[in-house]
C-alpha cells in the first residue's frame, strides 16, 4: 500500500475559548505526523493558546477569511494528505480523527467528509454536509490550484474543493460525527452579528458556485458514498 502520512490543518480566528480542545483530541495522534494552526488575525490568545500544544502555529497579516488562511498553510504541507478540522468543534475526540481519517488511509476512498450532530437537519437527512469543515483527503488534489484559492471568497473554499472531489469521480467517505458539534454563529457571536456572518458567508458559497451545482455537489457527492 502506498505510504500516507498527513497533516492537520486548522484555521482559526478568535477561537481561543474553544480550540485548546480540539488540540487535546490530535495531540499526539498516530496519525497525524504533523498540526498546523493557521491564526488568522485573531485578537484573542488564540496563537498563544494553540502554541501551548506544541504545534507549529502560523500567524497571517490581518484577517484572510477561511479560504485564504488554509492557502497560507497549504503551502507548509510536506505530506501525502491533509486533514483539515474547523478550531471550534465541540466534543471532538481523538477516536473521530482516526475515523476521519480511516477510509483514507486504508485506501476505501479518496477523501471522507464528517456529518456533525448538530448538523442541519435537512443535511442529516439527506446524510451529507456539503460544506463541512471536517476532511481528509490527497495533498495532490489541491496542489495545481493553490494559486488559484487566494482569488477565492473568504467562505468558498469547500464548495471548490467538492468540484475538485466530484472530477476525481472516486467514492468519497461520509463519516458520522454524532456527538461534535460546531456552534451556531449566533451562540458566538450574538443574533445579529451572527446572522450576517451566515448571510456573508452564503454570499460567498454562491459566488463560487451556482445553485444548481450546489444542487449537483449533493447528489453526486452523497450517492458515492460507500454505504
Amino acid at each position: 500500500m502506498t505510504l500516507r502520512e498527513f497533516t492537520c490543518l486548522i484555521p482559526a480566528y478568535n477561537e481561543a475559548e474553544r480550540i485548546g480542545g480540539v488540540l487535546a483530541a490530535i495531540a499526539g495522534h498516530k496519525d497525524l505526523q504533523h498540526v498546523i494552526v493557521i491564526n488568522d488575525g485573531s485578537t484573542d490568545q488564540t496563537g498563544q493558546v494553540a502554541s501551548a500544544f506544541g504545534v507549529m502555529v502560523l500567524t497571517t497579516s490581518g484577517n484572510l477569511g477561511k479560504t485564504g488562511a488554509l492557502a497560507f498553510g497549504l503551502g507548509h504541507v510536506k505530506t501525502s494528505h491533509i486533514v483539515l478540522l474547523d478550531a471550534d468543534l465541540l466534543g471532538l475526540t481523538a477516536l473521530d480523527v482516526t475515523r476521519l481519517i480511516a477510509p483514507v488511509l486504508e485506501g476505501q476512498a479518496v477523501a471522507s467528509i464528517s456529518l456533525r450532530g448538530n448538523a442541519p437537519r435537512l443535511w442529516r437527512m439527506i446524510g451529507l454536509d456539503y460544506i463541512s469543515g471536517e476532511r481528509a483527503l490527497p495533498f495532490d488534489l489541491l496542489k495545481p490550484h493553490l494559486a488559484s484559492l487566494n482569488s477565492l471568497p473568504r467562505f468558498g473554499f469547500e464548495v471548490f474543493l467538492n468540484r475538485l472531489l466530484i472530477k476525481t469521480e472516486r467514492l468519497v467517505a461520509i463519516v458520522p460525527f454524532d456527538h461534535v458539534a460546531s456552534p451556531y454563529k449566533a451562540t458566538k457571536l450574538g443574533f445579529w452579528r451572527g446572522a450576517r456572518a451566515d448571510a456573508l458567508m452564503n454570499r460567498d458559497i454562491l459566488m463560487t458556485v451556482s445553485r444548481p451545482e450546489i444542487l449537483s455537489h449533493i447528489s453526486t457527492l452523497s450517492r458515492s458514498s460507500p454505504r
